[in-house]
């Protein structure tokens, strides 16, 4: 039974409709307007289990323009509920604006948990997932992904992105150049869905594998990276250091040395810079 002047955060299936729990559709059901980013999408799913809520797009375009009028009818005693296209809402989706400003008016919020894309690939990935940090959508365009990659290339987290099959390739290369092949990583694509796969192994293994596969670069995309090697000291970086120096540039020495080491390039810059001071 859902209540007045309540707004419900429910997750929807990620792929696999036998996920969409009971309770989940008994919200659904009874709110007075459901709040949707792509209305067509949720509108196909709740048809399905014969749902016929009102609906309303909330998308990053309009959500800070009808956050206040949605607050003053939810404080006028209507019930609603935020839904994403698959997952749990607000996680890279719409949804802050509008849950910020309900805190603000003191409006109570219920959580209905449901299946999260995020969580289902890290459990899957073999990697350690007693800390993690969840990373989002990489920048689309090179100069900033690498720029964002380099400032998490000491975090010892594992760490979960997701990724578009259009970019999942450059992205690949990119953590390769700032991480080094040897980084552990997992990329599961298609969760819960027929052709659900996850491929394991290093980044230079699984971006081997899409190459020579382009099927493998098909379907929604959620990349788990192992986290950086604890800090290592300067003289185990300094035997492969020195005769690189001593035949490459530093960029080159240092790109050769992040591939055979594995180590952050920022900590192999920097143990570079010392050598050569030295």
């Amino acid at each position: 039974m859902t209540k007045a002047g309540i707004i419900y955060v429910v997750g929807t299936p990620i792929g696999n409709l036998g996920d969409f729990p009971p309770r989940a559709q008994t919200v659904l059901a009874g709110v007075d307007l459901v709040l949707a980013e792509d209305t067509r999408h949720s509108r196909k799913l709740l048809d399905h289990f014969q749902l016929h809520p009102k609906l309303q797009t909330l998308h990053e375009h309009n959500e800070r323009e009808l956050a206040p009028r949605l607050i003053s009818r939810l404080q006028a005693g209507e019930s609603m509920a935020l839904i994403s296209d698959a997952g749990m809402p607000l996680v890279s989706d719409p949804g802050y604006i509008l849950l910020h400003a309900a805190r603000e008016a003191q409006v109570p919020v219920r959580v209905v948990p449901g299946p999260s894309a995020a969580l289902a690939a890290l459990a899957a990935s073999g990697l350690p997932t007693d800390r993690f940090c969840f990373e989002g959508f990489l920048p689309p365009k090179p100069g900033a992904r690498r720029d964002r990659l380099q400032a998490l290339a000491a975090e010892q987290r594992t760490q979960i992105y997701f990724e578009s099959p259009r970019r999942i390739l450059d992205t690949l290369q990119d953590l390769a150049d700032c991480f080094g092949l040897a980084r552990p990583a997992s990329l599961s694509r298609e969760l819960t869905k027929i052709h659900e796969d996850t491929l394991r192994g290093s980044v230079g293994e699984i971006l081997a594998r899409l190459r020579d596969d382009p099927d493998s670069c098909r379907g929604e995309m959620v990349l788990v990276l192992g986290g950086a090697p604890a800090p290592r000291d300067g003289p185990e970086l300094a035997p492969v250091l020195l005769p690189l120096l001593a035949a490459l540039p530093l960029s080159q020495a240092v790109a050769v040395a992040v591939q055979i080491t594995g180590l952050p390039r920022k900590q192999v810059y920097a143990e570079a810079l010392r050598i050569k001071e030295d």
